[in-house]
């Protein structure tokens, strides 16, 4: 089993690439992009870091790009609003603002 895990992570190793944020740029929201959401029901502002699952942290205020947000979020712009699904029920965010630093 161990065996299979260690194949398992050397593959995705090798089949990896490294995106520097900072040399993308834009108003859409891909990978690698900092979202600043406003929840139109709360009016409470959140800001995101959309990365891949194994870097996601929510303490860090990074989120995987295949969470229901991250998903929904992929290919949105500026001003756009998205309706997010999550356990709690649905949620009508806002896209303030797209940066990549």
């Amino acid at each position: 089993m161990i065996a299979a895990r260690l194949a398992q992570v050397e593959d995705r190793l090798a089949r990896a690439e490294v995106i520097d944020p900072k040399s993308l740029s834009g108003t859409t929201v891909m990978f690698g992009a900092t979202v600043t959401l406003i929840d139109v029901e709360s009016e409470e502002k959140v800001v995101y870091k959309l990365v891949g699952s194994f870097e996601a942290d929510l303490k860090e205020k990074t989120i995987s790009i295949e969470s229901p947000i991250g998903k929904s979020l992929i290919g949105k712009s500026e001003g756009d609003e998205v309706v997010v699904k999550t356990p709690g029920g649905f949620r009508e965010f806002s896209i303030q603002k797209v940066e990549y630093k």
